[in-house]
C-alpha cells in the first residue's frame, strides 16, 4: 500500500515541540510529537494533529542567586496561527466551555489544530493556560478539551478520520466521545466500545507505574469526563481509580512502546490488565532536518573531514555556553553533554557519585560536562537534582556547567557540539531517549547504559560505548553502585584515552555512529512502521 492509499490519522498529543519559541512542549514527549508531524509532511503522510494552544506554555525555569530553580510564566501571543473559524463546545463541571480551533503549518509540519479556551465566551479561560500546570481537576479539564474537544473539532472541520492515535494516556477521553457518538446512533455500549477499539491505536511512554496518570472516579464524574457513560462503564474501561494508560490499552486495537526494550518492559508492567491490546515495539525517531547539522551531513555524504566540521560545531557550542553561563570551556578538551528532564531515575549526578575517582579529571579540565534540564514545577525532588548540578558547577567552575531553562535551542547546540553524549538511567526505566539519536547523527559519540533505544544501535567500541552489561535489579542502591563503577570504567578506560590518544579511531567511530543511525532512527522509518504495523488493519494489507 503506497502513501496515497494510507488511512487518514488523527494524532492526539498534549504537547508539540516544533520550535523553541513556540511554547507548546515540556520535554521528550512533545519533541517526539513535533518531529512526527514534521516527518509526516516530508513523506506526504495523511496525518492531522490535535493539541492545545497553551497560553503560558510550560515553565521557564530559572536559577536563583542561591542556586535553586524557580518557575516563571509568561503569556505568549502567536500571530502566525490561522483562525479556522471553527468553535466546538465541551462540558466541564456541567458548564459549556467553548473551544476555538486554530491551525498552523508554520514549521514544515502537517496541519496542527490547537484548541483554545482563552476566549471571551468562557468564564473558565484558565483551562488552556499552563501545560501540566496545577492539579487534578485542571488536568481533567485539559484532557476533556484535548480528547472530547479534539474529536468534535475533527467533525466540525469536516475531516474524515480512519485512525485515532493517542500519544500517551492524556487523550484517552477522546474514546468516550467516539463511544458516545455510536451509542447516540443506536449502538449498545458493548458494540460502541468494540467498534471504537477498531479505530484507536495507542502509544505508551512512561515505564514507571507511578508515572502513569490516575484520577478518582468521583472527580472524573464531577468534572464531566464520563461524557454520558455510566460509572460501571468507566470502571470497565480504566479501572477504579481510573488509570489513563489502562484506558488507552483497553480502548485500542493495538498499542506500542517507543523502543524494543520498552515494549518488553511495558508488557510486563501491564500484564495483569484484562482485555488490553497487544503492545508492540516501534522505536522512536528524530526529524533529521531539524536536529542534524547540514555541515556534518554534507561532510559524511561527500567523504569530507568530519573532525574539521565537529571542531567548528564544538567551537560554536563553547561560544554558546560562554554566552549563557559566562564560563569559557576549553575546546581542546573533552566535552560531555547531558541534557534531559530532572528525574531521579535518569541519575543526572551519577558521574559525581565517587568524587575521589572523578575529581582529578574535573579539577584539571580533562573532562568537562555541560548539563541542562528542567524539573516539573511540582517536583521538589527534581528541583533538588537541579540544585545539586548547580552546586557542582560552583565546585568545579572550569569543568562543569549547568544551562538553565532547557529548551530546543540548548538541546540542538549540545547534541551537535559535544564530543560525547552521556546517558545513565536506571535500566529499564528509560522509554526511548531520542536525544542520543540526535547526537549520534551529528557524530557525537554515545556513552550510555543499555536502555531505551541504545541496545538496538550500540556497537560497543565502534559507534559509541555501552556502560555496563544491562544489569537490572529493583535494589536501587545496588544498581547505582554497579552502574557507577561501570560508568567510571567505560569513561576513564575507554572514552578518555581514545579522545586524547587515538584521534583516528575517534573519527572512525564518528563515521560509524552516523552511518548506523541516520536512516534507522529517522522519522521516515518510524512513520512507515506506524502505518504498516498499526494504522493499516491486517485485513487491508
Amino acid at each position: 500500500m503506497n502513501a496515497k492509499q494510507w488511512p487518514t490519522v488523527a494524532y492526539f498529543s498534549m504537547e508539540y515541540g516544533l520550535h523553541s519559541d513556540f511554547k507548546l512542549y515540556a520535554g521528550g514527549l512533545g519533541i517526539l510529537a513535533g518531529d512526527y508531524i514534521k516527518g509526516a509532511k516530508d513523506i506526504g503522510a495523511p496525518i492531522v494533529a490535535i493539541g492545545i494552544k497553551w497560553k503560558q506554555g510550560y515553565t521557564d525555569q530559572r536559577i536563583d542567586k542561591d542556586g535553586r530553580p524557580y518557575d516563571t510564566y509568561h503569556n505568549y501571543l502567536y500571530d502566525f496561527l490561522e483562525d479556522t473559524g471553527v468553535k466546538v463546545t465541551v462540558k466541564v463541571r456541567g458548564i459549556p466551555v467553548v473551544c476555538k480551533v486554530w491551525k498552523t503549518e508554520q514549521f514544515g509540519n502537517n496541519p496542527l489544530y490547537l484548541l483554545d479556551t482563552d476566549i471571551p465566551e468562557n468564564g473558565d479561560a484558565w483551562i488552556t493556560g499552563q501545560l501540566y500546570g496545577w492539579f487534578g481537576e485542571e488536568r481533567i479539564a485539559q484532557e476533556i478539551v484535548l480528547g472530547i474537544g479534539g474529536v468534535k473539532a475533527m467533525r466540525a472541520l469536516g475531516i474524515p478520520i480512519d485512525v485515532y492515535h493517542f500519544n500517551e494516556g492524556h487523550a484517552a477521553l477522546a474514546a468516550t466521545e467516539l463511544i458516545r457518538e455510536k451509542m447516540f446512533d443506536g449502538f449498545s455500549f458493548e458494540e460502541a466500545w468494540k467498534a471504537t477499539r477498531e479505530e484507536v491505536v495507542f502509544t505508551t511512554h512512561t515505564p514507571i507505574k507511578e508515572g502513569n496518570e490516575e484520577h478518582p472516579l468521583d472527580r472524573l464524574d464531577y468534572m464531566g469526563a464520563f461524557n454520558g457513560l455510566t460509572r460501571d462503564q468507566m470502571v470497565r474501561i480504566g479501572g477504579d481509580p481510573f488509570n489513563m494508560t489502562v484506558a488507552g490499552l483497553r480502548l485500542s486495537r493495538i498499542s506500542n512502546g517507543v523502543a524494543q526494550l520498552h515494549a518488553e518492559t511495558a508488557n510486563k508492567m501491564w500484564k495483569e490488565v484484562a482485555g488490553r491490546s497487544e503492545i508492540i515495539g516501534i522505536t522512536n525517531a528524530i526529524h533529521t532536518p531539524t536536529w542534524v547539522d547540514e555541515r556534518m551531513t554534507k561532510a559524511f555524504e561527500e567523504g569530507g573531514d568530519l573532525w574539521a566540521v565537529h571542531t567548528e560545531l564544538k567551537g560554536e557550542l563553547v561560544d554558546f555556553v560562554e554566552e549563557r553561563s559566562g564560563i569559557r570551556l576549553n575546546p581542546e578538551n573533552l566535552i560531555i553533554g547531558f541534557s534531559r528532564r530532572a528525574a531521579v531515575y535518569k541519575r543526572s549526578d551519577l558521574i559525581f557519585s565517587q568524587p575521589e575517582i572523578i575529581e582529578p579529571y574535573l579539577r584539571d579540565g580533562r573532562i568537562q560536562i555541560v548539563f541542562s534540564g528542567k524539573a516539573h514545577p511540582l517536583d521538589d525532588t527534581g528541583k533538588r537534582i537541579v540544585a545539586n548540578l548547580v552546586a557542582m558547577m560552583k565546585k568545579y567552575p572550569k569543568a562543569v556547567v549547568f544551562l538553565e531553562n532547557y529548551d530546543m535551542t540548548i538541546g540542538a547546540m549540545l547534541t551537535r557540539g559535544s564530543d560525547v553524549w552521556l546517558n545513565n538511567p536506571r535500566r529499564p526505566l528509560e522509554a526511548s531517549g531520542t536525544s542520543g539519536m540526535k547526537a549520534s547523527m551529528n557524530g557525537v559519540l554515545n556513552c550510555s547504559i543499555l536502555d531505551g533505544w541504545w541496545p538496538e544501535a550500540c556497537q560497543d567500541g565502534e559507534n559509541g560505548w555501552q556502560i555496563g552489561d544491562g544489569f537490572e535489579t529493583t535494589d536501587f542502591e545496588l544498581l547505582d553502585k554497579h552502574d557507577s563503577e561501570a560508568l567510571y570504567e567505560t569513561l576513564l578506560q575507554k572514552v578518555v584515552p581514545t579522545f586524547y590518544e587515538n584521534r583516528a579511531k575517534w573519527v572512525a567511530m564518528m563515521h560509524e555512529s552516523i552511518a548506523t543511525t541516520r536512516e534507522a532512527f529517522a522519522t521516515k522509518r518510524m512513520l512507515e512502521e506506524y502505518f504498516n504495523r498499526m494504522y493499516i488493519k491486517p485485513s487491508v494489507r
